[in-house]
């Protein structure tokens, strides 16, 4: 955001420029507004705990999640790179008068539902006929019909991890590589990153998440843009301490071969929410 924008004009000249795009295109466009920013221009809007990434994470043998918080985050998606790349200039043309671009990331699909270890992302996602119950904010609710977002980008140390043996890496991700099926408990490593991310309740049951993760990066440096959404945003931040090993002393395996270079939460604002600071038509 600019320094001399107020966060007012910045929500607003959001809601403008999403209301000149249309979904006939095949494009989807997620938009997601700094926790505190939104809380200054909707504060009954606010989804229970949202607060900005504004701190590193410090965990077990030193390891660090940064903090960089940025003021918007803006996800254009598309079939074709060419349609996602004349959308996504448009918006940032649109908004040039109350902000700057700070980090531009693009990514792609790789191997249908993979990511660049090799391994399938997102397996412990609900159904979609669960997913609204896991990332929307219900009814009744501060926040109703938001969401929350955690945005990291992780590059991958593709050399290290491509050395190792299949049943090695099976082990860091706590799951086969071939056909996905988690390592039974008797032999699936407690520092493994599917034990280390999930989460339960007192009672035992899962608290989930909705991973959207995408590859980015060239053939010499890559890695994963991690994006999850939940309604719950305790959770999530459970989910990073336990990778990072504060909670237990336990760090994720996977974090040796990958490390993050970003930190951000970002509210995800009902439609109707951001909608209602659009200029009126008629001005």
């Amino acid at each position: 955001m600019r320094a001399d924008t107020t966060p007012l004009e910045l929500v607003r000249a959001v809601a403008d420029a999403l209301e000149t795009q249309s979904t006939v295109g095949g494009v989807n466009i997620v938009l997601g507004v700094r926790p505190s920013i939104w809380a200054q221009v909707a504060s009954d809007q606010v989804p229970e705990h949202a607060e900005d990434f504004a701190a590193p994470l410090r965990g077990a043998e030193g390891f660090t999640m940064p903090a960089t918080q940025q003021d918007l985050w803006v996800w254009v998606a598309g079939p074709g790179r060419d349609l996602v790349f004349d959308v996504a200039t448009d918006i940032v043309a649109t908004l040039r008068r109350v902000a700057e671009p700070a980090t531009e990331v693009s990514g792609w699909s790789y191997r249908h539902s993979r990511d660049l270890t090799g391994f399938e992302d997102g397996t412990e996602n609900p159904p979609l006929s669960r997913a609204a119950d896991v990332t929307v904010v219900p009814a009744g609710r501060p926040g109703e019909g938001s969401s929350v977002v955690l945005v990291q980008q992780w590059v991958h140390q593709a050399k290290e991890w491509n050395s190792l043996d299949v049943a090695t890496q099976e082990k860091v991700i706590g799951r086969t590589k071939a056909d996905s099926i988690e390592l039974d408990e008797n032999i699936q490593p407690a520092e493994s990153h599917v034990a280390r991310t999930a989460i339960e309740d007192q009672n035992g049951d899962d608290l989930e998440v909705f991973r959207r993760n995408v590859p980015y990066g060239t053939v010499t440096e890559h890695g994963t843009m991690f994006v999850g959404f939940t309604s719950d945003p305790p959770r999530m931040n459970r989910m990073l301490q336990r990778m990072v090993g504060s909670e237990d002393g336990i760090r994720d395996a996977l974090t040796r071969y990958a490390t993050p270079l970003t930190g951000a939460y970002y509210v995800v604002p009902a439609t109707e929410a951001l909608g209602a600071f659009a200029t009126p038509a008629d001005e």
